[in-house]
């Protein structure tokens, strides 16, 4: 693919939230007088602004924020609500597809206007990036799936989340046939046997869309985990969040556990409600998180992650309800437990998998299906692009906590002495630096800032900052 290199080129590679607001920022802080000419590049095979999260079409998958928290837009926080009223919405937790098209309808609306960038859809994938610091027409070379290649000054990866990992599956469970390694994916639920019992592995987010999607009469829907916990609600009236604490993790892991214990007990002494306690918290989790030396991240993670999740990543009050009235009518039964082994049944009519729970328990069941959650770690991802840029070593897993190494900007560090690539990344990929980085109103900053940088040409070109000493 050529094309004239007189104007300043930025890739985004992956259509999907995370894309399409960095696209959103770069167009509106272009239209607001920031230097170009600047033209963009949003790669992706899929229509924008659905991606996984927000692909889904079921009415009863709904947002986990309430709309007043989900403007595309930091500096416009009532875009999205304003967006809903002009077609009649609510403005609570709405269909997760809604926002979908909020985010393509937003999309359109900014590139239609006469004052921005050129913007060029290319619906392909990227499965290659080449890095020539010192030669060639531009930094970076992008090679496409269908064979074209894009050459551009620089690229930002909003790769989204990948499919759940395998790592918990025995082999007999893999090779049965009736593991949905991905529910997410397209037409995934249209395997499961209409009647069979159902398990799914993994009691988070998914779990809950999944046992709401798949409870019926006739049948019953397994959900286990290592812990059995189960997002908490949100609350049922709007609440004030107080300002955020000033806590100081570098005493260590059990310090930093005694200080957010003080005051989520505080918060609800004062305010009567822990929600307010932990929605305090997250202006500073991530400072909190890289205060933490290596060693008592790794624990963090293994021994308070998932109760943190659940009451940080909470859900609608009206899918807990509608999830407590299944557990109630039987239709779902959720607990703790881990698979053991699996071996594949003749039932009478079609094939079922018996599946051994750690405690000796079986379960007869038409599908597994996989609730465990995006896999984190880049080393088992199946994705050509993510293991290239691995093996080239524009960019290295980040050494606790998932995704890639990045800068505070969040651009990808290098293996070794290379120069770093004018690459960049946000959303999920940054956990690892920043821990909390799943959720739109953090996503919504990062685009904004990344967008602010790449449009400065000098920043661009500029070495990526030190590694942090630990």
């Amino acid at each position: 693919m050529n094309h004239s290199r007189t104007s300043h080129d930025i890739a985004v590679v992956g259509a999907g939230a995370a894309g399409t607001l960095t696209v959103l920022r770069l167009l509106r802080n272009m239209a607001t007088g920031r230097p170009g000419p600047t033209r963009i590049w949003l790669i992706d095979p899929e229509p924008a602004g659905r991606g996984l999260a927000f692909g889904t079409d079921a009415p009863h998958h709904l947002l986990n924020v309430p709309a007043g928290g989900m403007s595309a837009h930091r500096d416009d926080p009532g875009h999205f609500v304003r967006w809903l009223g002009d077609r009649g919405g609510e403005h609570d937790f709405v269909p997760r597809s809604l926002f979908g098209r909020y985010l393509a309808e937003s999309l359109q609306a900014a590139s239609d206007r006469g004052d921005t960038p050129d913007l060029v859809r290319v619906p392909d994938r990227v499965v290659g990036i080449t890095h020539r610091p010192k030669s060639g027409p531009a930094p970076l070379s992008l090679r496409l799936r269908g064979g074209r290649t894009l050459d551009v000054d620089a690229a930002v990866l909003a790769l989204g989340n990948f499919a759940p990992g395998l790592a918990w599956a025995p082999p007999a469970l893999r090779a049965s046939g009736m593991l949905l390694a991905d529910p997410w994916a397209p037409g995934a639920l249209t395997t499961v046997p209409e009647d069979r019992d159902v398990l799914l592995v993994g009691t988070g987010l998914t779990m809950v869309d999944m046992a709401l999607s798949l409870q019926r009469p006739g049948r019953i829907v397994h959900a286990l985990s290592r812990h059995g916990l189960v997002p908490q609600p949100h609350a049922t009236t709007p609440l004030v969040v107080p300002a955020a604490p000033e806590l100081d993790a570098r005493s260590g892991l059990v310090g930093l556990r005694r200080a957010v214990l003080r005051q989520i007990a505080h918060c609800r002494r004062v305010h009567g409600d822990w929600r307010v306690g932990v929605d305090s918290l997250r202006p500073v989790t991530s400072a909190l998180w890289q205060q933490l030396p290596p060693a008592d991240q790794a624990r963090l993670l293994a021994q308070d992650l998932r109760l943190w999740e659940t009451h940080r990543h909470r859900i609608p009050p009206v899918s807990t309800r509608a999830l407590r009235t299944a557990v109630d009518a039987g239709l779902v039964s959720i607990g703790r437990g881990t698979v053991a082994d699996a071996e594949t049944a003749t039932g009478t009519p079609g094939d079922v998998v018996e599946v051994r729970l750690d405690n000796g328990r079986r379960l007869r069941v038409g599908a597994v299906l996989n609730c465990t959650g995006s896999e984190a770690d880049l080393t088992r991802i199946d994705d050509p692009l993510v293991t290239g840029l691995l093996d080239a070593g524009l960019g290295t897993p980040a050494p606790v906590g998932g995704g890639f190494d990045t800068t505070a900007h969040g651009q990808l560090r290098p293996a070794g002495d290379r120069a770093p690539a004018p690459l960049w990344t946000l959303g999920s990929l940054r956990r690892g630096k920043l821990l909390e980085t799943t959720a739109i109103p953090e996503i919504r900053c990062q685009a904004d800032d990344l967008a602010l940088l790449l449009l400065d040409r000098s920043a661009v070109g500029t070495r990526a900052e030190p590694a942090p000493a630990r």
